[in-house]
């Protein structure tokens, strides 16, 4: 098979260039090592950016998502037993964030590339990439025991943290970063009005909670846990109890509880790898760098190299200009170090260390009290939290 772009990894970061790409007449193929219902029971990100809404849109998905999806122009901000507001709207220039859940997404992206006969491949096992120094890189992978092979222009790797895009990359080429938290977010789905029509993020001595949505009958809840921990170890009655302990009382008491649909302990990672080029090949998304679901940069960082990359290619085929391609890892580098900064900032901001000292926590408190003192600082974290420009 012979391809312009072969792309590894069908989760929304991939299929969303192929659908793009495929829209400008440029052909690819997409190899994912899971099955399609594997990938739509996982259960992502639920805030998307004004630019990543574009994209949907440009991409020609965001029918449903503009008819479901909630625009979001703020969130809160709870501590000591009171709400503060983060008015979004107004403190960024009159834009917002919209609530819409990954796998929905991804459920329409591949609906788009099923309408448009696009090529995603399946149960793609031993996926490799060779060659991608040349001009003529192609990747290999087997499907039921059979080899089979993709010749190509390029190769994207979008295929996660644990793919092997990067670990293709010569360990005296890449250069790694990373910073592990000393807890994780333990994460429940229910089948539940959400307690708030925007998003809560609470600060307490116990840990982090957050409250999220889906929809207005799909609720998505959060606390901070050790690493220690597991799922085993939270029955819906504990996780309930302890979520209501860290938050307001105010909002506590509207709290509605129910069986869980699914449930998870996510732990919490830093991560950057430098370059996302080489050769031929492209890093994008968790490939190349993770964040903490804190300030819910993961999937709208992704989307950005996915802009990157899609304006590069369109750039290369139909103006012979490469000029964006050269400068991928760059640009892309560029926005996801500042979005590793935010989410730093906020994870920091409102977990509970178990190594901290009392200095850490009165520095904390007084960051907190800052944040609502400071037209400045709030236009900054609005700023951040709906997206920096492309």
């Amino acid at each position: 098979m012979k391809t312009q772009v072969c792309i590894i990894g069908g989760g929304p970061s991939g299929l969303m260039l192929s659908q793009l790409l495929h829209l400008k007449g440029i052909e690819t193929v997409v190899l994912e090592r899971q099955t399609r219902d594997y990938v739509l029971s996982r259960i992502r990100a639920g805030v998307l950016e004004n630019g990543f809404a574009k994209l949907m849109r440009e991409a020609q998905c965001g029918e449903r998502m503009d008819r479901e999806g909630e625009i979001h122009d703020g969130f809160f901000l709870a501590h000591a037993d009171k709400l503060n507001r983060v008015d979004l709207h107004k403190y960024s220039g009159g834009n917002s964030v919209m609530v819409y859940g990954q796998t929905e997404l991804t459920r329409d992206l591949y609906e788009a590339r099923d309408r448009m006969n696009g090529i995603v491949i399946h149960s793609a096992e031993n996926v490799q990439p060779h060659d991608v120094k040349s001009d003529k890189p192609y990747v290999t992978y087997s499907v039921g025991g059979e080899e089979k092979r993709v010749d190509c222009d390029f190769i994207i790797g979008a295929d996660g943290f644990h793919g092997v895009s990067r670990k293709s990359i010569p360990s005296d080429v890449i250069k790694e970063y990373e910073k592990v938290y000393p807890f994780g977010w333990l994460g429940v789905l229910s089948r539940t009005k959400p307690v708030s029509p925007e998003l809560i993020y609470a600060k307490h001595p116990r840990g982090f909670a957050l409250c999220s949505l889906r929809s207005q009958v799909l609720s998505r809840y959060y606390i901070q846990v050790p690493l220690t921990d597991s799922v085993e170890d939270w029955s819906d009655e504990a996780f309930w109890a302890e979520l209501k302990r860290r938050l307001p009382a105010e909002v506590s008491s509207q709290l509605i509880t129910g069986p869980t649909i699914e449930k998870s302990i996510a732990p919490l990672r830093s991560f950057v790898a430098e370059p996302m080029r080489y050769g031929n090949m492209f890093l994008a998304g968790d490939a190349a760098h993770i964040v903490p679901p804190t300030g819910a940069r993961g999937l709208n960082t992704a989307g950005s190299d996915i802009y990157y990359l899609y304006h590069g290619f369109v750039d290369h085929y139909q103006k012979g200009d490469s000029t964006g391609l050269d400068n991928y890892s760059e640009k892309a580098l560029s926005r996801v170090w500042k979005a590793q900064r935010f989410s730093w900032w906020l994870t920091t901001l409102l977990h509970t260390f178990p190594d901290s000292i009392e200095y850490d926590q009165k520095l904390q408190e007084v960051e907190m009290a800052y944040l609502f003192s400071s037209d400045a600082a709030q236009s900054s974290l609005a700023e951040n939290y709906v997206g920096l420009p492309f």
